[in-house]
């Protein structure tokens, strides 16, 4: 993973998710980026920015996240941003969650699987989802997804893309899994856990913080379980919620694998 994540002073879990082996040969380097979000770059990452050729975003975040913390791009940047407005005023629901105070290890574990059930099937996501490959089988050029800490609705996607690949499930759990050594999850749960308790009021164990702000295998399990149970299989769920059909596989396949 080392030679994926690239380092930024203050844009948090980027990282190249192209290379695997997919269906029709490698998937491309320097096509498919993944992070958290953009609103507290500085110069430095602006410019490194810049020197990606990222020709478009994929801002998943809900309107009222994207109001409170903007992306900041260089001021030059001639791309386009995707996003959605379905949904999405009011208080996040992580941070209404937060709010409750009632975060504790297994609270926050359920919680997320909650989180990764709903997902794939909520509107706004499903409008960026069909948007994001939309653009992909364009060929419109490197891309960024990102949330706010990039590490599940970005996480979901970047899963679906390696999945719409042929990219092996092991390699797609290991991309995902990836998050917690990019963010230093295990040095940095103290600091994490203090942020926290500020915002819930309340002492945060570090099982909560490591359950919470982490990821885990079962989060990601959980969403395609859930894919299984409502479209039957992930192929089904490609193509009839995503429009996913034999011949944008193929041509996704061949814009992005060398």
């Amino acid at each position: 993973m080392s030679d994926r994540l690239l380092s930024f002073e203050a844009i948090e879990n980027f990282r190249d998710f192209g290379g695997y082996a997919g269906a029709e040969g490698p998937v491309a380097r320097g096509r498919l980026f993944r992070s958290g979000q953009l609103s507290r770059t500085t110069e430095a990452d602006l410019q490194q920015l810049r020197a990606l050729d990222i020709r478009y975003v994929v801002d998943l975040r809900r309107s009222s996240e994207r109001i409170k913390q903007p992306d900041r791009m260089p001021e030059d940047w001639q791309g386009q941003t995707l996003s959605s407005d379905l949904g999405g005023e009011g208080l996040a629901p992580h941070i209404q969650f937060l709010k409750s105070g009632k975060l504790t290890g297994d609270s926050g574990r359920d919680y997320m699987a909650g989180t990764y059930g709903r997902m794939p099937y909520e509107p706004s996501h499903v409008e960026l989802f069909k948007a994001y490959f939309a653009a992909l089988i364009r060929d419109d050029g490197a891309s960024l997804i990102h949330c706010a800490a990039g590490k599940d609705r970005t996480g979901l996607l970047a899963s679906l893309v390696h999945r719409a690949l042929g990219v092996h499930e092991d390699d797609v759990m290991a991309d995902y899994l990836a998050t917690n050594a990019a963010v230093n999850l295990e040095a940095r749960a103290e600091e994490m856990g203090q942020w926290l308790g500020k915002m819930t009021g309340h002492p945060v164990s570090r099982d909560a913080v490591v359950a919470f702000l982490g990821v885990d295998a079962d989060f990601l399990h959980h969403a395609y379980r859930t894919i299984e149970v409502r479209s039957g299989s992930v192929d089904t769920y490609m193509e009839q919620v995503l429009e996913l059909d034999g011949a944008a596989l193929g041509k996704l396949r061949q814009v992005l694998s060398i």
